[in-house]
């Protein structure tokens, strides 16, 4: 059966499950511009907050959902608790997703790249 694909492989379930879970985590607007953040390095949240343009409260709830799917990890300092990326192979999925909106925006995904290089 499915001769004609030499090298083919099947992800297993739980592979799928979980790469599901995270791309269903992205799907949010708000959760996407949070990862792109946080990729970039650490914050609190009231920066996360006036970066991606949301409330504190509402970037708190959608930062616990992040860490329980286990796309961030946090670190506290004093009062204050820390984002950032869990693991930074997420970043070309990121980027993909990204860039496909960059193409049927006609918006280049290069001035999004430079942004996160440049800090500005």
């Amino acid at each position: 059966m499915h001769d004609s694909l030499s090298d083919f492989s099947m992800p297993d379930d739980e592979q799928v499950q979980v790469a599901a879970d995270a791309l269903r985590m992205l799907s949010d607007p708000t959760r996407l511009k949070l990862m792109w953040a946080l990729l970039q390095g650490e914050e609190n949240v009231a920066c996360l907050a006036d970066l991606v343009g949301a409330r504190p409260t509402a970037v708190s709830q959608h930062l616990a959902k992040l860490r329980l799917a286990g796309l961030v990890t946090t670190r506290r300092e004093g009062t204050f608790v820390y984002y950032s990326a869990a693991h930074h192979h997420i970043l070309p999925l990121v980027e993909q997703a990204l860039s496909h909106a960059a193409h049927l925006t006609g918006r280049p995904l290069a001035a999004l790249k430079e942004e996160r290089r440049t800090g500005s």
